[in-house]
C-alpha cells in the first residue's frame, strides 16, 4: 500500500509530529496530518507485522488527535482512527441481505476429487489447462463488507447466506480492516468484498489465559471465539480480544460513471493484489497461482505440512479458477460454484461416546471432572480421556453419561469436547452428578464465590499430599532424580512416603527390599535427595507449589528476604511492592506464610538440612550484569535457556517474565515469537543475540 519514499515521507512526519506534540506545539491544523500517520503506522503494525514506532508514541499521537477532533468535531471524519470504538453498547443487530448470496463451497478430502472438479470445470470452460489460484481457508468467522464512495459503509456475518446480522460497529474495532479504502482508484463506486475475521494461536493462548486466571472455562478454539466475539455487544470489549481479518474474495462491484474498472479484476490472483494494495490483508503472500491440478495438489500438500507453524488456524486450502469471465461461464448450482472447490486437510474432530466422569484432585485442592470417552485418533493422537474443567462447563455443554460428543484436538491444544448431540440420546443417558464431599479425603468441599472451582480445603487429603510431593521433586523445582511419579505413588501407598519432609526420612533398608531397587539404585536415590539440600531458596520456594508462583517469582522473592521465614513477616502492601507481584499473588503468598502448618513443614525441612537462608554466592549484587533484566525467546544456538539465565543470575543481573519498559535485554534465538514483535515496539529495550550476551557476560 505505502512505496518506500511515502514510507520515508510519513516516518518523517510521524517523527516531526512527535516532536511537536512533546512541546505542545500541534494545532488543529495537524488534524489530517496526524490521521495519515496513525492510518500508516496501524498498517505497519496490523497488515505488515512490522511496526516502525513504540505503542506509547502511537497512544501519544492518537490522544492528541482524540484532543483535537473533541476541540473541532466540524473536522472529524468517519474514517478517523478515533471512530473505530464506539462511544455506547450495540443494542441489536439488525439483519441486512447480502448484495451477491455467500455460497458454500464444494468440499474435498482427497486428490481424487480435485482431478474429478478439474476435468469437469475444464469441459464446461472447453480448455486443456486451467490456471488456479490456491489460498489457505482459514478456520475463522466468515464476514462481508461493503464499501462505498471510498467508506466502509457495511460489515455484516455470513449469516444463512442470503441475510445476516449487521455488526458494522464491531468490524471498526478490527484494526486488520481499513475506515476507507481508495477503490475509486480502481474505477469502483461500490465493492462487496468476502473475508474471514480469527484470532491468532497467540492471541487465543493469551485470552485463555487470562480467563484462566479468574477461574473461568477456556474458550473452545479460535474459531468459536472470534465468531463469538463478533456478537459481543460492548464494542469495548470487542477491542480487547485482538481479532485480525483476512480479506480473500470480491464477490461484486459497480463502476465509477465515467471511469474504466481496472483490468487487475479480471484475476482472482490480481483481485487479492488491489486488496492488498488498499490496505487489506489479503493471502497475498500465502497464495500461489498454478497452471494444472497436478500443480494444485503439489501444492496443497506442501502447505498442509505447514500447518501447525502458521500463526493461525486453517483447516485446508481453496482452489479457485483464477480468471474471472470464466467463473461466468462455470457458473453456479444453488449451494456452491463450480468454479471454486476447498480441499480439506485431515479431520481433527471426531465423535465419541461419554462412557464416564472421574473427578481428579490437585496439589492445591482443585477438583477437576475429567471425561473418559472411547478412544478415538484426533490429530494424530489417540484421545481417551478430556478434561472438562469444572462443574459449570459440564451445564454449559449440556453433557450427561452415555451422550455421543463432538471432540476436537487443534494443533498443539490440549483436546475438548465441543458440544454433545442430545438428539442422539437414547434416553438411557444418566445425568453427571458433581461430588459434594473429595473423592480422596470425604471432606466437603467448597467453592469460593469468586472462582468456578470446587476445591478440598483439608491440606492433608492424600491426593493433594501426593500431587504436591510430585511437584516438589519435579525437574525445574527440587530435582530429585530417580523420585519420579510412580516411585513417589508406589511409596506412599505403602507408608514409606507422607509428606514432603518424608523425602528426605525415607526408609531405604525397606525400600531395598522392593523389586526393582538394587544396591546402585538406592545409592543414586539417596544421592540425588542429599544433593537437593543444597539448591537455592528461590527453587525451594516454587518447590512449595504456592498457588500463583512461578519460577520467576520464587526469584523475586527469594532475593527479597535473607531467610526463607522472613516472608512469614511481610504485609501484604510490601508483598505488592516486588517487582511483577500483584494483588492475587500477594494475597496467596501471604496466606501461605501465615499458615502455621507450613511454617512448621519449612522448619522441619532446614532441621532435615535443606537451604532456607540466602548464601552470599546467591545475592549477586555486583558483576557484570548488575542492575540489568533479561528475558530469553526463541531458541538459542548453543546455550540452554536455563544455563542462560543462570549465567545472567550469577553475573548480578535479573531475569523478567514478560516484555515491559522494565526489561534491559531481550536476547532473541530462533524462531523468537510475540516477545521479539512486542519488544521492538518498546524503543528503550536491546534486542541482542546471543553472541551479543556472552560478549556483556565476559566483558
Amino acid at each position: 500500500m505505502y512505496s518506500p519514499d511515502q514510507t520515508k515521507a510519513l516516518q518523517k512526519l510521524t517523527t516531526g509530529l512527535m516532536e511537536k506534540n512533546s512541546q505542545g506545539h500541534i494545532t488543529d491544523k495537524d488534524i489530517e496530518s496526524l490521521r495519515d500517520a496513525l492510518r500508516f503506522h496501524e498498517h505497519r503494525y496490523y497488515i505488515l507485522n512490522d511496526p516502525l514506532i513504540a505503542d506509547f508514541e502511537y497512544d501519544q499521537l492518537y490522544k492528541a488527535l482524540e484532543k483535537l477532533e473533541t476541540e473541532n468535531p466540524a473536522l472529524r471524519t468517519p474514517d478517523s482512527p478515533t471512530q473505530r470504538v464506539a462511544k455506547e453498547l450495540t443494542k441489536e443487530f439488525p439483519t441486512v441481505s447480502h448484495l451477491v448470496p455467500m455460497l458454500s463451497l464444494d468440499n474435498s478430502y482427497n486428490a481424487d476429487d480435485l482431478v474429478d472438479f478439474d476435468r469437469r470445470a475444464r469441459e464446461l470452460a472447453k480448455v486443456d489447462v486451467l490456471e488456479y489460484c490456491v489460498e489457505p481457508k482459514f478456520d475463522g468467522a466468515s464476514i462481508s463488507l461493503i464499501f462505498e464512495k471510498d467508506m466502509l459503509a457495511r460489515g455484516a456475518t455470513r449469516g444463512n447466506g442470503v441475510q445476516g446480522d449487521d455488526i458494522t460497529t464491531n468490524i471498526k474495532q478490527i484494526r486488520s480492516i481499513p475506515l476507507s479504502a481508495a477503490i475509486s482508484k480502481y474505477g469502483l463506486e461500490q465493492l462487496e468484498i468476502r473475508g474471514e475475521v480469527l484470532m491468532t494461536k497467540q492471541n487465543f493462548k493469551k485470552y485463555n489465559d487470562q480467563l484462566a486466571e479468574q477461574n473461568l472455562p477456556p474458550l473452545a478454539n479460535p474459531r468459536n471465539a472470534a465468531a463469538g466475539t463478533l456478537r459481543i455487544k460492548d464494542p469495548k470489549e470487542v477491542s480487547k480480544r485482538n481479532l485480525e481479518a483476512f480479506l480473500y474474495h470480491v464477490s461484486h462491484y459497480t463502476q465509477l460513471p465515467g471511469k474504466d474498472v481496472d483490468p487487475i479484476l479480471n484475476t482472482h490472483s490480481g483481485c487479492l493484489t488491489m486488496l492488498w494494495e488498499l490496505g487489506f490483508r489479503s493471502p497475498l503472500k500465502e497464495k500461489k497461482v498454478l497452471n494444472g491440478i497436478e500443480a494444485v495438489i503439489a501444492y496443497c500438500h506442501e502447505f498442509e505440512q505447514q500447518r501447525d507453524d502458521l500463526p493461525y488456524e486453517i483447516d485446508g486450502m481453496v482452489i479457485k479458477v483464477n480468471d474471472i469471465h470464466l467463473h461466468d461461464v462455470l457458473g453456479m448450482t444453488t449451494h456452491h460454484p463450480r468454479w471454486a472447490i476447498a480441499y480439506k486437510f485431515k479431520a481433527r474432530q471426531a465423535t465419541s461416546k461419554l462412557r464416564a466422569v472421574e473427578f481428579q484432585v490437585g496439589r492445591t485442592g482443585s477438583v477437576t471432572p475429567v471425561a473418559k470417552i472411547d478412544p478415538v485418533p484426533i490429530g494424530g493422537v489417540t484421545v481417551g480421556s478430556i478434561s472438562l474443567f469444572n462443574e459449570e462447563v459440564i451445564k454449559d455443554k449440556d453433557l450427561m453419561i452415555g451422550d455421543t460428543v463432538l471432540v476436537e484436538r487443534a494443533g498443539d491444544v490440549i483436546p475438548y469436547i465441543v458440544k454433545s448431540l442430545p438428539e442422539l440420546r437414547t434416553g438411557n443417558e444418566q445425568k453427571i452428578v458433581f461430588p459434594t464431599h473429595c473423592p480422596v479425603c470425604g471432606d466437603k468441599l467448597e467453592k469460593p464465590e469468586e472462582e468456578a472451582v470446587w476445591r478440598c480445603s483439608n491440606i492433608n487429603c492424600e491426593a493433594q499430599v501426593v500431587e504436591r510431593i510430585i511437584h516438589f521433586t519435579s525437574k525445574d523445582a527440587m530435582d530429585i532424580r530417580g523420585l519420579g511419579e510412580a516411585n513417589i505413588r508406589k511409596f506412599f501407598a505403602l507408608g514409606f512416603l507422607k509428606d514432603v519432609p518424608g523425602i528426605y526420612e525415607l526408609p531405604f533398608d525397606n525400600i531395598g527390599t522392593l523389586e526393582g531397587f538394587g544396591k546402585k539404585s538406592i545409592t543414586n536415590l539417596q544421592t540425588a535427595i542429599e544433593n537437593s539440600k543444597a539448591q537455592p531458596i528461590h527453587r525451594l520456594i516454587y518447590a512449595l507449589g504456592i498457588r500463583y508462583v512461578g519460577e520467576t517469582t520464587a526469584k523475586t522473592l527469594a532475593h527479597s528476604v535473607k531467610h526463607l521465614l522472613d516472608l512469614k513477616d511481610y504485609s501484604l502492601e510490601e508483598l505488592q511492592n516486588l517487582e511483577d507481584i500483584g494483588p492475587k499473588v500477594a494475597g496467596s503468598v501471604h496466606q501461605f506464610f501465615q499458615n502455621p502448618d507450613n511454617i512448621a513443614t519449612l522448619q522441619k525441612l532446614e532441621q532435615l538440612g535443606l537451604k532456607l537462608k540466602n548464601d552470599k554466592k546467591d545475592l549477586v549484587t555486583g558483576g557484570n550484569l548488575s542492575g540489568q533484566t533479561f528475558l530469553f525467546t526463541g531458541t538459542l544456538p548453543t546455550l540452554k535457556r536455563s544455563d542462560a539465565e543462570a549465567m545472567v543470575e550469577t553475573n548480578g543481573g535479573k531475569i523478567l517474565s514478560s516484555v515491559s519498559a522494565n526489561l534491559t535485554y531481550l536476547v532473541a534465538g530462533e524462531e523468537a515469537g510475540s516477545k521479539l514483535e512486542k519488544a521492538k515496539k518498546i524503543t528503550s529495550i536491546k534486542i541482542i543475540t546471543e553472541a551479543e550476551f556472552l560478549s556483556l557476560i565476559h566483558h
